[in-house]
This record gives C-alpha cells, structure tokens and sequence, in this order.
C-alpha cells in the first residue's frame, strides 16, 4: 500500500465514524426540545422522562463527536499539508466560527443538563433550543468549509500561490448553501429514523409502553418532515452539481457520452473500458429536466475531460444509487407514517409497522456515507476543484500505514464504547420509566 492510498484511506476512515456522529450532534438535541416543550405543555411525565433520557444521550455523542471532529482537524495538517498551506488562511473563517458554535453548545449543554430545578423552566427550555441551534450551526459551518473544496471562491490563483484572499467569499461559495441544506435534512432524517428504530424495537419487547410510543412518535414526526423534503433538496442540489461539477453529475449517472435529452438512468453496472452502462432501465429525457429544467438540454458527460480527471465512476455510480434507493424507503415510510397518523391510527402499534421501522434504523445513515462518498469521491482526483490535485498535496511523512491502523483501531474502540454507553443508557431509562410506572 503506498502512501497516498494510506492517506486516503485514514481520511475515509475517520468521516465515516465521524459523520455519524456528527448527524447524532446536530440532531438529538431538537428531539430532547422537542419533548422538554411537550413536558412543559402538558405537565406529562413521560416527557420530561424523554428530555431526560435524550439529554444523557446528546451528552455522550457531544463528547464522542469533539474527540472524533480533533482527529480529523489533526489529519488535515499532518496527511495533506500543501493543502493546509493553501487552504487555510482562506476557509479559516468557518472552522473558527464553528469553534465558536461548539463552545457555545458546550455552555448551554451545561445549562440544560446541570440547570433543572435550578433555573426557570423557560430559560431552561431556551438553553435546550440553543443547543439544537447551536449544533447544526455547527455542521452549516464545517459543510461550508468543505463546499468550497468543491467550488473554490474568495482568492485568485497566480502561479501557484492564493492572492487576493477574502473569507467571506470563500465561506459563503457556490456550493455552500446547497450543500448545507441537503446535509442538515439528511442528519435529522437518518438520526430520527434511527431513533425512531431502536424505539420501534424496544416496543416490541416490551408492548405498550408509553415511553416508547411517545419517543417513536416525536421520532418519526420529525424523521418523516425531513425525508420528505430530502427529495425536494436533493433536485436542487443536483442541478447546482450540474452546474458547478457536470463531471461528477457524469460519473453520478455513469454519463459517458454528453447527451441530448438526456436520459435518468436507475441501476445499472457501469463499464468503464467500454463506456457504457450495462442492464439499467433508462427514463427518457428526465435526467435533461433534472438537471436543466428542459426535457431537451444537453447533459455534459465524461467525454468533456480526459481520463486522468475523471473521478471513480463505478463507486459514484453505486453510492448515488444507494443514497437515493434509502432516501426513497425513508420518504416511504414517512408518508406512510402520516396515513397511518390521520386516517388508521391502529396500524402505529401493529408489530409489521414496528419491524419495518426496525429494519429502517440504518437507511438513513447509509444514506449519509453513500453521499459522502458522492461528494468527496466525485471531486477526484481534485483535492481543491479544477485547481489542485490530492495526490500533489499527500505528506512526504513515513509510516502512513501505521498511522492508518492506529486510527482505524481508535475508531474502532470509540464505537465499541458508544455502543456500550447507549445500551446501557437505554436499559436504564427503561428501568426507571418501569420503576416510574409501578410507583405511580
């Protein structure tokens, strides 16, 4: 393995486990607010029982996702250090403000975990409100970071140098704000789905019990909003990709010749060697309209670069595929969700319902890691978008390999560790919901 190959793949490593736990950071901390304001409405104590039980749970993965978030900090500077020396004094800007978010949920995580009984209930709920906002700002300006990696902005590039720097056009690029909106509703649809699941499952153990019902609900409430908007952002997204990276729009739909009403292709295996897709079913014209608004406009594919620029196109191909077949189920099942809600409420507590949602615990976050893959894969080989190549900027350090296992391994024992923490958090709050119940 040569040490670019190990770079790389200490990188994928590292935001695979970490963006899990991002998506977890920006999202429980809104379902804890949620059932904090139904407690202070109603005065039911299975609310204030849920507020409970998903603060301790917004704690854990606060302190898992700083730990995870530093590593990969370090990585930035240590695997790809002429990036950094490019890189940094212009998209400085958002990892300071995301600095700031983070130490701002900290104070009011603090308030919210340490502060019942202790301050006013509404000041308490405010502290729980900024925590949710503070946390996806957080993710906003980490995306913003990494969206001008895929349209760089804010400087000009005279040999070999960035002059004319400005921060705030690089922050605030092309991609930034497309790319924020589909990351922040796929972590609130992958997270609630999840928690919705491991709800879902605990009441089939333990059939009605209200703390799950009630859990499942707010859950679901809020994992099926997200899932239904997931399609409306991913349109947009895909027509600013078509726009700022036709490449990987190409390698997306395994688009080897530009074409005219062009058509969406579902499935399918792409041959590279023969440029061209194998046993996919093709939908005239749609892919024309997705990405142009005009059934008949041209679609660039990947005969408008050189091979050596184009990016993997059977790993895109295949996590777009992915992320968009889990979208849909999610979307489903959210829709689902709401029938069930309105018309045939009945059907909510029916075990096939449950073990559907069982099954849907993962989509939402192999939806996330397969658009990962979409965004950070079909940049390649461009570290910095038409301007810098990843390979260019790998370190010269020895022993990449080494450090690729030991982080691996560290990751590794990280999830071991939330794995334990939660289990163990589930079956107290469970135990003390029971205790709750007899003694009432």
């Amino acid at each position: 393995m040569d040490d670019f190959l190990a770079a790389r793949l200490q990188m994928t490593v590292s935001f695979v486990f970490h963006i899990v736990f991002a998506c977890i950071g920006m999202t429980m901390p809104w379902l804890m607010f949620v059932a904090e304001l139904k407690w202070i409405k109603t005065g039911q104590k299975v609310y204030l029982n849920l507020a409970k039980a998903w603060a301790r749970g917004v704690a854990i993965f606060f302190a898992i996702g700083a730990v995870s978030g530093t590593v990969l900090s370090f990585e930035l500077g240590m695997l790809w250090p002429k990036f950094m020396e490019h890189a940094g004094a212009i998209i400085g800007m958002p990892f300071s403000w995301e600095g700031t978010a983070f130490f701002l949920e900290a104070i009011a995580l603090g308030i919210f975990l340490y502060g019942r009984n202790r301050v006013n209930k509404r000041i308490h709920l405010a502290s729980g409100l900024v925590v949710g906002i503070a946390g996806v700002l957080s993710g906003i300006f980490v995306v913003a970071a990494n969206s001008w990696m895929n349209s760089p902005a804010g400087f000009d590039w005279v040999n070999g140098q960035a002059i004319n720097i400005d921060p705030v056009r690089a922050m605030f690029n092309k991609s930034w704000f497309h790319q924020a909106l589909h990351m922040t509703i796929a972590a609130f649809a992958s997270t609630s789905f999840a928690v919705a699941g491991i709800h879902a499952y605990m009441l089939l153990r333990h059939k009605g019990n209200d703390f799950h019902r009630q859990a499942l609900r707010i859950a679901l409430g809020i994992g099926t909003v997200a899932a239904i908007l997931q399609p409306f952002s991913g349109d947009f997204s895909a027509k600013k990709v078509a726009e700022l990276q036709p490449i990987k729009l190409a390698a997306m739909e395994s688009l080897f010749k530009t074409a005219q009403s062009a058509s969406l292709v579902i499935g399918g295996i792409p041959n590279v060697k023969e440029e061209k897709i194998e046993y996919a079913l093709h939908i005239p014209k749609l892919l024309s309209f997705l990405a142009h608004g005009d059934f008949n406009a041209e679609v660039e594919g990947l005969d408008k670069t050189s091979k050596e620029n184009w990016p993997p196109v059977a790993i895109v191909h295949f996590a777009f595929q992915i992320m968009v077949f889990m979208g849909m189920l999610m979307m489903g099942a959210g829709i689902l969700f709401l029938i069930f809600k309105f018309r045939w409420k009945e059907n909510l507590d029916k075990r096939w319902w449950l073990k559907t949602l069982v099954l849907l615990t993962p989509a939402g976050f192999i939806a996330v890691e397969a658009g990962w893959i979409v965004t950070e894969v079909g940049r390649q080989p461009w570290i910095i978008y038409g301007i810098m190549k990843t390979r260019d900027t790998v370190t010269p350090m020895p022993g990449i390999q080494f450090s690729l296992y030991t982080i691996t391994l560290i990751y590794i024992l990280l999830t071991f560790l939330v794995f334990w923490l939660m289990r163990r958090q589930i079956l107290a709050i469970h135990m003390d919901h029971q205790n709750f119940n007899t003694h009432d």
